[in-house]
């Protein structure tokens, strides 16, 4: 029989998402401890509720001397005291060399990875349902010799998951409409797009966002754009063959394969953010559950533009949950007491509800056992 712990704290969670003592628990890497990280992460777990099941991966010693810190500047500063959180201490190396606030480096580089190895390798165990992982930096990364494009990228190596993707999610403030949207292509360079994209390609990344869509968010038939690749989608060929080539009839044979399914495209990249800007801010009703972008600033301007402070990067097609706040590690700002929690809350609040979603679909809901 599923039961609840925690007494006060998981009441909480039960109303909210129904947290599952079958091993729904969250890890929380601390990022690049140089960065803004240590900062968002003890705002984000100010609140005992929200500090419940989460399990924050990284350094003790960085977390209290950024709460002194910070402490000291503003009192009234709402902070989780170190103290009171569960903190699994990984130690450091003496080759990795000084950390120091607001100053990135290899260093802080090597840090912030072997955060992100110690969360993995303990997920995969089963330890926890999801990693949410704090901002770290490539260039970091690339100065301790970890030449990956991204915490994307390891995750799906080590978890050795040949189907993935970079999902981005948001709810509005303005109409609790969800924003999601999902980048075909992630981190290269503009050039390399065309020669990227393929048919392979986005059957690929459509069958992730379907299955997506309906089991991480329980939309059974969902609606779906997709982003033209060229300017007024190549306005038939005249500024672009790729629609006219390929993408078009790629998309018959989509709505043949997924027949539950609407797929709009290819839509000129110009137009296609117009309507759900209007229903971020209701102004007008969605008209899709998703958008499938063809390259990274294609998909993350817009989403950026709306919803910086509330968009959640979550890596979907892996064993586990991964969710993570959509913003870097603003070394400029480390220290001052102003960088915003905002999109860390969301991101634990995700992982939180995804890892409920799929614990509920694997063993059924608690309350059905009352």
């Amino acid at each position: 029989m599923l039961k609840f712990q925690c007494g006060k704290c998981c009441r909480f969670l039960e109303k909210n998402a129904l947290s599952l003592d079958r091993g729904l628990k969250l890890a929380l890497t601390l990022g690049d401890p140089a960065g803004i990280g240590p900062e968002v992460i003890l705002k984000a777990l100010a609140a005992p509720v929200e500090a419940c099941g989460v399990w924050t991966i990284g350094s003790r010693t960085i977390l209290q001397q950024t709460y002194d810190r910070l402490r000291s500047q503003d009192p009234s500063l709402a902070l989780a005291n170190p103290d009171t959180l569960n903190i699994i201490e990984i130690a450091s190396d003496s080759k990795w060399g000084e950390i120091i606030p607001g100053v990135g480096n290899a260093a802080s580089g090597a840090a912030s990875f072997a955060y992100l190895e110690s969360a993995i390798a303990r997920t995969l165990t089963g330890e926890f349902s999801a990693i949410v992982t704090g901002p770290i930096s490539k260039t970091c990364w690339q100065a301790a010799n970890y030449n990956y494009p991204g915490q994307t990228e390891l995750l799906a190596e080590t978890a050795r998951s040949k189907r993935f993707g970079m999902l981005f999610a948001a709810k509005s403030p303005h109409s609790n409409w969800m924003l999601i949207t999902l980048l075909a292509t992630t981190h290269i360079s503009l050039r390399q797009v065309p020669d990227a994209l393929t048919p392979e390609l986005l059957s690929e990344k459509l069958e992730l966002l379907i299955e997506c869509l309906r089991a991480d968010f329980g939309i059974e038939t969902p609606r779906i754009a997709v982003s033209g690749l060229n300017p007024h989608s190549g306005e038939n060929g005249k500024l672009g063959n790729e629609e006219q080539d390929w993408m078009i009839p790629w998309l018959e044979t989509q709505r043949d394969r997924f027949e539950q399914v609407q797929l709009d495209g290819p839509i000129p990249p110009d137009t296609l953010w117009v309507k759900p800007g209007k229903a971020w801010y209701g102004l007008a009703a969605p008209t899709h559950d998703a958008y499938l972008a063809m390259y990274h600033d294609q998909g993350l301007i817009p989403v950026k533009l709306m919803a910086f402070d509330k968009a959640v990067n979550t890596t979907i097609g892996l064993p586990f949950v991964r969710t993570s706040p959509d913003h870097g590690t603003a070394f400029d700002i480390v220290g001052r007491g102003i960088a915003d929690a905002s999109s860390m809350k969301s991101a634990l609040e995700l992982g939180r509800e995804l890892a409920t979603r799929r614990a509920v679909a694997k063993w059924g809901d608690p309350r059905d056992t009352e």
